[in-house]
């Protein structure tokens, strides 16, 4: 079944073409040097380059593909959670496309699709935990089928990625920071007691990474000659950044990767499960691909952590998780409604069975 995919949650528009669990042939078009003047995304900016790049990559896609318009069999979208003029215009393009073909129409949600498209790379053992961290979100679930998810624990204020990328702005590194920050951390030594391990002294499996920016933002007012007097240049950033900037990087990367772990066992504790998937954006850290890796193998459980391309926002996740989906029967009608963050994603699927 030949489904193309739609992604416009947030700034990235990404479309793909997936077949019988293998890619096609995908595009994406980034928005983030515009962003970056701002510091951070402007919603009204982000669906207006939507709306103005989607018809030429669906060409461009279909131009890399060697496929023909009509030889799409299902249509699959972001449906939530984003921002909701950008999730608007995507899912406007996809209900016209799916109407203009009279093919079915398939709404995803953005955070399922992160964690199930480690199955194209690598093959998921159900049940496992699902582990979703990224800039906006940071969601432990139990998957127990592509169909089957609960959610087991998530973030009471900011995100994981979005504590990396506001660190990241404390020491006036480029947006988006995070991965900034990553590189002087791979440089740095860990001090396990320069920053507190963030909300673990509880019994639950939710987040929250709050605490720790005020942690560091009282070390750094108290070790200004540690921010940088203006944005350095990124090319030589591990040359001009002092080893103890390096050091507080490595501390603070242990303390957020630290306290997911501490979570992710006390699941552990709780449930069995054969492994754990670990996706989103902030997947591509290099500093918790590795503690992760090192993690499940001390807990004798698998780990599939999606390449880095597929962590971040694509269509590839969308266009693969929709035609799970539709095989299994599955579809939407036209009354397909956006979902905006924050607010929970029905499963309102209608169903050929």
């Amino acid at each position: 079944m030949l489904t193309l995919g739609i992604e416009t949650s947030c700034d990235e528009t990404g479309l793909a073409l997936v077949e019988g669990g293998k890619v096609v042939a995908e595009v994406l078009a980034s928005q983030a040097d515009m962003h970056a003047v701002f510091g951070g995304v402007v919603p009204e900016l982000a669906s207006r380059e939507h709306l103005k790049v989607l018809p030429g990559l669906l060409n461009l896609l279909l131009e890399k593909s060697g496929c023909k318009i009509r030889d799409i069999e299902l249509v699959a979208v972001t449906r939530g959670p984003g921002l909701l003029a950008s999730l608007l215009i995507g899912l406007g393009f996809a209900k016209g496309v799916s109407l203009g073909l009279n093919v079915n129409l398939i709404g995803i949600n953005h955070l399922y699709a992160h964690l199930l498209v480690a199955n194209l790379e690598q093959k998921l053992e159900f049940p496992c935990l699902g582990l979703l961290v990224s800039g906006g979100h940071t969601h432990l679930y139990l998957l127990k089928s592509f169909w089957e998810i609960e959610l087991l624990g998530k973030t009471l204020d900011d995100a994981i990625g979005e504590a990396f990328d506001k660190v990241a702005k404390m020491i006036n590194l480029p947006y988006p920071g995070g991965v900034f920050i990553d590189r002087l951390a791979t440089k740095g030594v860990v001090d396990k007691s320069l920053f507190p391990r963030p909300y673990i002294d509880n019994t639950n499996l939710d987040f929250s990474f709050s605490g720790i920016k005020t942690a560091v933002a009282n070390f750094l007012a108290q070790n200004r000659h540690l921010i940088f007097s203006k944005e350095p240049d990124v090319g030589k950033l591990e040359e001009l950044a002092p080893q103890e900037l390096k050091n507080m990087c490595a501390s603070f990367s242990y303390a957020l990767v630290e306290s997911l772990k501490i979570k992710v066992a006390r699941s552990l504790n709780r449930l069995t499960v054969k492994g754990i998937v670990v996706a989103g954006g902030v997947a591509c850290n290099s500093f918790l691909r590795k503690a992760f890796g090192d993690f499940s193998q001390g807990h004798n459980i698998k780990c599939w952590i999606p390449s880095p391309d597929l962590c971040s926002d694509n269509g590839v996740m969308v266009a693969y998780l929709g035609e799970i989906l539709g095989e299994k029967g599955l579809r939407h009608d036209l009354d397909l409604e956006a979902i905006p963050r924050g607010r929970p994603i029905p499963w309102d699927y209608i169903s050929a069975e």
